[in-house]
């Protein structure tokens, strides 16, 4: 089962959950085992194998015993079959047993809808977890993301502390305006109130991503991952229809449909048996002992001896009018397959509207990537130009301050395409299984 390897990944996570650094692996096996949809779901499916034990357990035959006491006051029915005037008391004991030996084939189809059920629930159980995986790994990739716009912030204020190091020090020998180091001054408060922006938002992505896991101390929580490049290298963009024909076998949504759609034919063949005469086969036996006023009984065990009687019986229930209760059943039975039928077509259709959205998406955000790369490279050769200018004195300060803002939107440009990218292949990784 492709969940099999998250298991291993939760008892690595109960291990390291105290240093709260951890995979993608691991938060996905946390979220899975804390997630009370997924609990919910669990139990439903356990409801459902029950019923399944219980379809097949109705082939058995019962067996059943039963005990009465009667008391009579008055006049009583004596062993001559004659009224008296006299109080009696009668107690029985009885064991009886009966097996249905034809029912129109009504249990087999009972077995086979229940089978379905089960298989749907646990479809159901599937599709649950896939969703939190997708959730996992969007807030996963998000944090990934912040981290890196974050560090993005603190190499742009180390570069501009660096400035200010060597203004200052030209400065000092006199080779520079003291008032050259204002507007580095200014440049710097911007870059700080840009890199606490976005502290706070590697925060509210840490937050987003431990609500999905369900777990309380986020404090110290932190993911590690392999370099995002890696990762795109590893994977490949598969064509839509590729991905499409795949989920087709292997999506949790459509095995859900085709077992519903299952169990509602067969439930139609339950209806339908109900036209059939259903044969039955039983067995009894009992005794008991009889007890008159004023008169003398046999003794309580001779009675239960010598009145022991058995029997068995064949019993044929043939339907012939029940009210049209057979053929509405009938009818609702077969307006609940085209309803599957509906709900299965309308699957596919989702299933292939997402596919081919998260092929585009891809397809975009992959040349989004390819793009921003150039621009770096195009903006790092721009800001290394404009501060030889600046050094040469050939260009101002808000020239530089300009270059390297533009590299700044550049690499934030850049580290938001590639992330999407990731994401966009990955949503169709999941798709596919």
């Amino acid at each position: 089962m492709k969940y099999s390897f998250l298991l291993l990944s939760f008892c690595l996570a109960s291990v390291v959950l105290a240093q709260q650094q951890l995979t993608l692996e691991q938060c996905i096996a946390i979220a899975l085992e804390n997630n009370r949809n997924v609990k919910q779901q669990e139990l439903n499916k356990q409801n459902r194998e029950i019923a399944y034990n219980q379809a097949r357990a109705d082939l058995l035959p019962n067996l059943n015993a039963s005990a009465g006491q009667n008391f009579v006051y008055g006049r009583s029915i004596g062993l001559d079959n004659t009224y008296q005037n006299t109080n009696s008391s009668q107690t029985s004991f009885s064991v009886g047993s009966d097996i249905t030996l034809f029912d129109g084939l009504r249990m087999k189809h009972n077995i086979d809808a229940r089978r379905s059920d089960v298989n749907a629930s646990q479809a159901d159980l599937d599709k649950i977890r896939d969703d939190i995986v997708i959730s996992v790994s969007t807030a996963f990739l998000q944090v990934l993301l912040n981290k890196e716009l974050l560090q993005i912030s603190e190499d742009q204020i180390e570069l501009t502390n660096a400035n200010i190091a060597q203004r200052s020090e030209l400065i000092k020998n006199g080779k520079m305006a003291e008032g050259e180091i204002y507007e580095l001054e200014a440049q710097k408060a911007k870059e700080e109130l840009n890199c606490v922006q976005a502290e706070s938002n590697l925060k509210l992505a840490l937050l987003d991503l431990a609500q999905i896991m369900e777990i309380e101390n986020v404090s110290d929580l932190d993911v590690i991952a392999p370099p995002v490049e890696q990762q795109i290298g590893e994977s490949l963009l598969l064509p839509a229809e590729v991905v499409y024909e795949s989920a087709l076998l292997n999506r949790p949504e459509i095995s859900g449909a085709n077992f519903r759609l299952e169990s509602a034919q067969k439930e139609v063949l339950m209806s339908k048996a109900q036209l059939f005469p259903t044969l039955s086969f039983g067995a009894n036996m009992g005794t008991g002992y009889y007890h008159m006023s004023n008169r003398t009984n046999d003794s309580f065990r001779s009675q239960l001896r010598n009145n022991m009687s058995n029997s068995i019986g064949f019993n044929l229930r043939i339907p012939i009018f029940n009210r049209f209760q057979v053929r509405n059943s009938i009818q609702n039975a077969q307006i609940a397959v085209e309803n599957n039928r509906l709900e299965m077509d309308k699957t596919k259709l989702d299933l292939r509207k997402r596919i081919e959205q998260a092929y585009y998406n891809a397809l975009g955000a992959k040349s989004r990537w390819e793009a921003a790369n150039k621009s770096e490279i195009a903006g790092r050769e721009a800001y290394r130009f404009a501060e030889q200018k600046f050094e040469s004195g050939r260009a101002n300060s808000y020239e530089l301050f300009q270059a390297k803002n533009n590299l700044t939107q550049v690499l934030s440009e850049k580290a938001q395409a590639k992330y999407e990218y990731a994401f966009r292949l990955r949503m169709l990784e999941l798709l596919k299984d």
